[in-house]
């Protein structure tokens, strides 16, 4: 049978338990009670153990169970929680995600690999044996190195084991990795053979086993199994030594011969044997493959369900603008329904691809503990906002930025302790990670009560590398946007972290290319907040179509407050000013026509001011017609395209036309400047 789905699942599940185990020992300094902490973190290296064993991979099962064995320790309180306690345990969890991945890629540890696990192993059982015994008691709650003893087991595997992705064989070699198995015997019965199904289990298994293994560990070997089969485990009196008291042990081809009775479908006979004294707890949890609540979905099929959401919505304007065009009316009413259909599965589907941003935020835990410990500075991390959704794709591509940000301001922002002191401050820092919703962007601020940027310090610096002329007087936010040019950095020296001004500018350029933006806010001795303003979705979003001479643009809907129509009287009209007056507020503009050179229509239009805003700043777009709300599939421009100012993507229209797809932020910011710089007349509407 094909275990690849199976095996899947338990790489998916142990990234999670290794997930939250990272975030349990990172949690555990700071609980006052750690018991239900410790616990959690011992079932989650248990569970890992134990599917290992499972699918047969040895040396992160092995890895684990050291690891296991002082967790287990700790919740016995033979062990007291101290920082270098859990900094050891951290450093434990990294390698056993280490083996899980080279158990992923089907790859045994090289040397190497095998002796960090042992350094560690060794610097773990020197930290637990300042208790006397620890170790040694924590595993004795598994292994009883004095004798054997022999379990009578009654293992009746239910029928549809094999076709949800369980491997019996897998158990039974797992087991005899660890003791003997005796005096099998298969119970069940076969259907005939008009009705015999190959993918479904007939057979059940009775069998003796030898092992030092304690009662609670040989029934939690099944753990993994039990939503699909019945135990039963009956003691029977100690073997001595490594004697075999009755039957034969089993041979690897006896298992394997067994199995292939075994993997067939029927009505399992149940024994007359009555339930011994251990039986599988009911409400203890126990690892699903499938959980009834919840199903796991691959990414790329995810993907490709966008994709063609996306296709559907380009035909479905096509289908539209036929329709109007037939002028047939029942038919226009069947493709508005549509239409709203349309709509409906385009947001279910975007709404799939929706991750809150609470566990890439939680990563950072261990990076600014890690760190501080580094730089020799204390150092809290606040987060703030966790449950804010955005689009898994901008999630993947986010965490690198947000690492730089998150370390510069450990490194630049936060001071030393003697020196947070001296100007008053307490000596813990604080570095924050908050996200929130804004006019349908999300907005992630990564900020630090630190000392701030010296905006001369930054302009002295700027004008020695040739960034800004002798001449220039930038204002202070247009020095704040200088630590995001190449080359700059406010370190006094160079360090492992940051210093060469390397980094930010990466950051500006990364976040640029998910179509946002990037501003800072600092004030010498008060700390800095860096504010990243992203699009929720890179994929489809609702636009506004204009028409300038003969061509069309989208702009994003979400950024669009109103529009209004320029009158023949105003000066706007005749291209003499680059702002207006709009009810007591100053609203620079910009002349789409003239920014992309198009030709002057053939025919007299009126022109309309459309009033967009984004990050709290305003500015009109002038164009020819207004053509309404458009479902928009962004396209990626094509690399000649892609230094053209003020554009972002492109869309297929229903015609079949290419529409250009406008990049607001930039266009406000090129109409402000122009506005900043024209002499002309305000113009009152």
């Amino acid at each position: 049978m094909n275990l690849d789905e199976a095996r899947k699942t338990y790489f998916l599940e142990a990234d999670e338990l290794l997930g939250e185990m990272e975030h349990g020992l990172l949690d555990l300094e700071q609980q006052e009670d750690p018991r239900e902490q410790i616990n959690s973190l011992f079932r989650g290296a248990h569970t890992i153990k134990g599917n290992s064993g499972v699918f047969g991979f040895e040396h992160v099962g092995r890895f684990t169970h050291r690891v296991e064995s002082v967790l287990d320790a700790l919740r016995n309180g033979h062990l007291q929680v101290t920082s270098a306690l859990v900094g050891e345990l951290l450093r434990a969890r990294d390698h056993m995600a280490e083996l899980v991945a080279l158990a992923a890629e089907g790859r045994d540890p090289d040397a190497d690999t095998l002796a960090r696990g042992e350094a560690i192993t060794a610097q773990l059982e020197g930290l637990a044996g300042h208790s006397p015994s620890a170790v040694a008691t924590a595993a004795h709650v598994e292994v009883d190195t004095g004798s054997e003893r022999r379990w009578h087991i009654e293992w009746n595997i239910g029928p549809d084991m094999l076709g949800h992705g369980l491997d019996p064989l897998s158990l039974l070699r797992y087991l005899r990795s660890n003791g003997r198995i005796e005096a099998p015997q298969l119970i069940g019965s076969f259907p005939a053979l008009s009705e015999f199904n190959p993918e479904k289990c007939y057979q059940s298994i009775r069998f003796d086993y030898v092992t030092s293994l304690s009662a609670e560990a040989v029934r939690e070997a099944f753990e993994f199994f039990l939503d699909e089969s019945e135990l039963v485990i009956s003691p029977d009196e100690a073997v001595a030594g490594s004697a075999v008291a009755e039957g034969e042990a089993m041979t690897e081809a006896a298992l394997k011969s067994a199995m292939m009775e075994i993997a067939t479908e029927g009505v399992v006979e149940r024994s007359g044997v009555e339930r011994g004294t251990i039986e599988a707890p009911k409400d203890k949890p126990r690892a699903r493959l499938s959980p009834a609540t919840a199903i796991r979905v691959d990414a790329a099929k995810l993907d490709q369900l966008i994709n063609l959401v996306g296709e559907l919505v380009i035909a479905g304007a096509t289908s539209h603008l036929l329709a109007t065009q037939l002028g047939n009316e029942q038919l226009i009413e069947a493709n508005s329904a549509m239409t709203r259909l349309v709509e409906d599965i385009r947001d279910s589907a975007l709404n799939l691809r929706m991750v809150q941003i609470a566990e890439t935020f939680a990563r950072f835990q261990r990076v600014v503990r890690d760190t501080s410990q580094e730089l020799g500075k204390e150092i809290d991390l606040s987060i703030s906002g966790g449950e804010t959704e955005l689009d898994k794709t901008v999630v993947e591509k986010i965490g690198d930025p947000l690492m730089h940000l998150v370390r510069n301001a450990m490194d630049h922002g936060i001071e030393s302790p003697d020196k947070r002191q001296a100007a008053g401050k307490p000596r813990k820092g604080t570095v924050s990670l908050n996200a929130f919703h804004d006019s349908g962007s999300i907005v992630i601020q990564v900020a630090d009560d630190g000392g701030g940027i010296d905006p001369d310090t930054l302009l002295a610096k700027a004008r020695d590398a040739g960034v800004v002329g002798p001449t220039q007087t930038p204002s202070h936010q247009e020095i704040l946007r200088l630590a995001f040019e190449p080359g700059l950095s406010t370190a006094n020296k160079v360090t492992n972290l940051s210093g060469r001004g390397v980094g930010l500018d990466v950051v500006k350029r990364n976040i640029e290319a998910l179509r946002g933006t990037v501003d800072v806010e600092s004030e010498k001795g008060n700390g800095t907040r860096v504010s990243i303003r992203l699009p929720l979705t890179l994929a489809i979003i609702d636009g506004f179509r204009v028409g300038v001479a003969n061509s069309s643009y989208v702009i994003p809907l979400d950024t669009v407050i109103e529009c209004i129509e320029i009158e023949e009287r105003n000066e706007a009209k005749r291209g003499q000013a680059h702002y207006i007056n709009l009810r007591g507020e100053v609203l620079p503009f910009l002349r789409l026509r003239e920014l992309f050179q198009e030709a002057e229509s053939s025919r007299e239009r009126r022109e309309n001011i459309v009033v967009v805003s984004y990050a709290g700043q305003k500015a009109g777009l002038v164009v020819d017609e207004l053509l309404g709300e458009y479902q928009t599939v962004i396209k990626p421009l094509g690399r000649l395209f892609r230094g053209v100012h003020g554009l972002s993507g492109a869309t297929i229209l229903g015609s079949g036309d290419v529409a250009v797809i406008l990049d607001v932020p930039q266009l406000i910011q090129t109409a402000t400047q122009a506005a900043a710089n024209s002499q002309r007349h305000v113009v009152a509407m």
